[in-house]
């Protein structure tokens, strides 16, 4: 009987091939999308996966905020926030009593960039690479795999462990273990280990390198001995049936305060959770990339579900044309139960058409489809599982679509139907009328919601940065090489002619990452509470980026005292209350600087917070060099002109830079994806809706041939008939706004509370969205309400 059913099927497909490809063709994009969606998904929960006991990793991290409620709200910012560094002292303080709670804790810093090189005289092999000073407990928290050596040989201070890409790259085929590798071109190591790399949905996937904790050059961070230092971070794994919340009860009160109204203590939360709820609102987890999660979920789910909707319109539609089928099967003895078998094996077949032209769609897009999404997703043709849930998903697909045309058509009376008596009266097309609602509702929801997305971005983009990006690129001094050559190196580019301005800094103009205290005398304890990002520039730096001096003057070489000189910039001023500081000493490290000038703020860090509170000093460690090209200079000339000039002075590295612009561009990355995916998920949701739209326009326009004939013989014209046949879908489309607008308004408004900045919600956006929807509806219908209007009224009339 299966076979009987699937041949009716096959042969019914067969013979109306335009409704067939309207319906297997919108199923098989909205399967498509799903599939996409599903591995995108499946990646972003299994993040972090790779590691065996990712369940009982947790990160020590610092609650820190204001205990006077009152102040705190007054200023911008929330109340409480999470700062995943720490002081270093932590390590040693636990390291002993906490047994039932941690079986392994390692401190580590952050992975920075350094230059690794083989040191050989032959031919020297460099590469720059990201990887952090950790303690060998590292490797075991995280289950490295170790391909060659042991992660043990971290304990020793001389050992360094490498990713298996870098050790091919600095070694190639040969065996790595024992050989010389030079960081930064001045510190030697031996490779004690290599570990194979870790995968790219990973949050150390960047870590091609560890470097051993206990060494001389870390002695910043491995005999700190200041709990207000906090520059590294901590993992711990937790013991037997020791909670994340139990771990943070028993540590929390071990950071000692010092100030009265600034209250800080550490909290222990579960690393699988740092990826999707990442994000805290006054030290309370809310959110994260979970909400990108659901969202595309939703996406997905309304997607097929629009397709379905398609499917379940045209067979309802098409229901007159097959009322005398089931009419005759009817009265020859064929009972109800078989009649819905015969339409649910129709709609299961298209949906097994579909899914297979869907996962030839999918294969196709998902290399796109990584480049997107900044992903490294592979279809998985080998999982059982997959094929399993993709098989029972696609025939639940075709159940759900062909469930209400099976038992509609099914329920037909043959005695009417065969008598001519039966008109699919105005109750037969409400569910369909309920269907395109809903459809228009979800795909104007889906509009919406891409507007705003983009007005954010584009809110955050268009916020001024407080100095010219254009031309600007940034160099690491990554070797003693180039720091010791750097006045030469200053004096050969600007003979290029290719260069306007070079200076150095402490940290890239593109991130300020720090945060100390700053203070002076009679400083009230509210003003304490504020921290600065501390910078150290040369004396060219600000004329270098373009930054505004707004009080005061600027760093000079014709002053000597200006390396023990301070800028401030306008939100430092603003958020320590002060009036007049030019000319006030202020204390950083417990070294004085007078202060000689206040510049504007700069926007380093994420555009969507407030500007936060920044100090320029005249001296210290610079590690950045920042050049600005000449303007109308060719950039792959000047670049050209520049790269030799770098390899001489630093014949250890590789000329690597980087364009502000581009960095500042990064910042914007998360979002830009997410809208990105939406706008194309969106457009393909609007296509699949217009796609069922057009093919149920055209089975209503066949439906009133006969009145379409008769109003023509009236006098009716082509303009009023078009009217007619397009009211109806006007209508609908009305009511979705109706529908749509308000509670997308809602959930976007709700959405951008999560940003301290964002834009606002302006009435064109739904307007904009509405009349284009509309539009979309019109052009989409037109045609056959014209086609039929324009019919000759004769041959309306014979077709009856």
């Amino acid at each position: 009987m299966l076979k009987s059913y699937l041949v009716l099927a096959w042969r019914s497909l067969r013979r109306n091939r335009g409704y067939a490809f309207i319906n297997i063709f919108g199923l098989a994009a909205g399967l498509a999308i799903t599939l996409l969606i599903g591995l995108w998904i499946a990646d972003e929960l299994s993040f972090d996966h790779y590691h065996t006991h990712y369940q009982r990793i947790a990160e020590v991290m610092l609650r820190q905020g204001s205990l006077d409620k009152a102040k705190s709200e007054s200023q911008a910012g929330p109340r409480v926030h999470i700062n995943p560094f720490i002081s270093t002292l932590l390590g040693p303080t636990i390291r002993t009593g906490y047994e039932d709670l941690f079986t392994k804790t390692a401190m580590i810093s952050p992975p920075y960039w350094h230059l690794l090189g083989t040191g050989d005289k032959d031919g020297n092999q460099s590469v720059s690479k990201q990887g952090p000073w950790a303690q060998a407990s590292f490797a075991d928290i995280f289950s490295l795999h170790l391909l060659a050596g042991t992660a043990a040989s971290l304990n020793e201070p001389s050992n360094i462990l490498l990713a298996r890409s870098t050790a091919v790259t600095l070694f190639g085929s040969a065996n790595p273990i024992g050989k010389l590798v030079k960081l930064d071109n001045k510190t030697p190591f031996v490779v004690g280990g290599v570990f194979d790399d870790i995968p790219f949905n990973s949050t150390f996937h960047v870590v091609q390198f560890l470097l051993p904790w206990d060494h001389p050059d870390n002695k910043y961070l491995n005999a700190n001995t200041d709990w207000y230092d906090h520059s590294g971070k901590m993992y711990v794994q937790l013991a037997g049936n020791a909670t994340a919340q139990q771990a943070t009860q028993r540590i929390r009160s071990l950071m000692p305060n010092r100030h009265t109204l600034v209250h800080q203590e550490f909290m222990v939360y579960p690393f699988d959770q740092l990826h999707l709820h990442g994000e805290f609102k006054d030290g309370i987890p809310n959110g994260g990339r979970i909400q990108f999660v659901w969202l595309f979920a939703i996406i997905g789910a309304s997607v097929l579900g629009l397709a379905c909707i398609n499917f379940m319109n045209l067979s309802t539609a098409r229901s007159e044309q097959r009322a005398k089928e089931v009419g005759i099967r009817k009265t020859i003895g064929s009972r109800r139960y078989q009649l819905i078998g015969q339409f649910l094996g129709e709609s299961v077949l298209t949906a097994g058409i579909a899914f297979l032209l869907a996962v030839g769609i999918a294969a196709l897009c998902l290399p796109f489809f990584n480049d997107l999404a900044a992903k490294e997703m592979s279809f998985p043709w080998t999982n059982v599982w997959f094929w399993l849930a993709a098989v029972g998903f696609t025939l639940l697909t075709g159940l759900i679509a062909g469930s209400y045309p099976a038992f509609y058509l099914s329920s037909f009376r043959p005695v009417k139907v065969l008598k001519g008596a039966f008109k699919a009266g105005r109750g037969a097309s409400l569910p369909r009328r309920i269907l395109v609602i809903t459809q228009f509702s979800v795909s104007l929801s889906l509009i919406i919601s891409t507007i705003v997305v983009y007005r954010q971005i584009q809110y955050a983009k268009d916020r001024p940065v407080g100095y010219n990006r254009d031309g600007l690129i940034t160099v690491p001094i990554n070797t003693p090489d180039l720091a010791d050559h750097y006045n030469a190196l200053r004096i050969a580019l600007f003979n290029t002619g290719f260069i306007a301005g070079m200076a150095r800094s402490s940290q890239p103009t593109t991130s300020f990452d720090n945060g100390n205290d700053l203070s002076w005398e009679g400083q009230t304890t509210e003003q304490k509470q504020v921290s600065y990002h501390n910078v150290n520039v040369s004396p060219e730096f600000g004329a270098t980026i373009g930054w505004t001096i707004l009080q005061g003057r600027d760093f000079s070489r014709d002053f000597a005292t200006d390396s023990n000189a301070a800028i401030l910039n306008e939100a430092a001023i603003k958020k320590a209350g002060l009036k007049d500081p030019i000319g006030m000493q202020v204390t950083l490290f417990g070294k004085p600087y007078h202060v000689i000038g206040v510049a504007g703020n700069l926007l380093t860090n994420s555009p969507y917070e407030a500007m936060e509170a920044g100090v320029f000093l005249g001296d210290g460690v610079m590690n950045f060099i920042t050049i600005r090209l000449k303007p109308g200079a060719p950039i792959r000339t000047a670049l050209a002109a520049i790269e030799p000039l770098f390899r001489r002075f630093n014949p250890a590295s590789p000329f690597n830079y980087t364009f502000n612009d581009e960095e500042y561009a990064e910042k914007f990355t998360a979002e830009t994806r997410i809208g990105s995916l939406a706008a194309v998920f969106s457009g393909l949701a609007i296509l699949i809706s217009c796609l069922g739209l057009f093919g149920l326009a055209s089975f209503v326009a066949e439906q009133r041939t006969k009145e379409i004939g008769v109003r023509k013989i009236l006098g009716a014209g082509v303009g009023s008939l078009w009217a007619l046949l397009s009211g109806d879908f006007v209508k609908l489309v009305i009511l979705s706004m109706l529908i749509a607008m308000p509670l997308t308004g809602i959930a976007m408004h709700d959405w951008l509370q999560n940003y301290s900045l964002h834009t606002g919600l302006s009435p064109w956006i739904f307007i904009a969205a509405g009349a284009g929807m509309l539009l979309l509806t019109l052009a989409t219908v037109s045609f056959q309400s014209l086609k039929a209007a324009l019919a000759n009224p004769i041959k309306s009339l014979r077709t009856e």
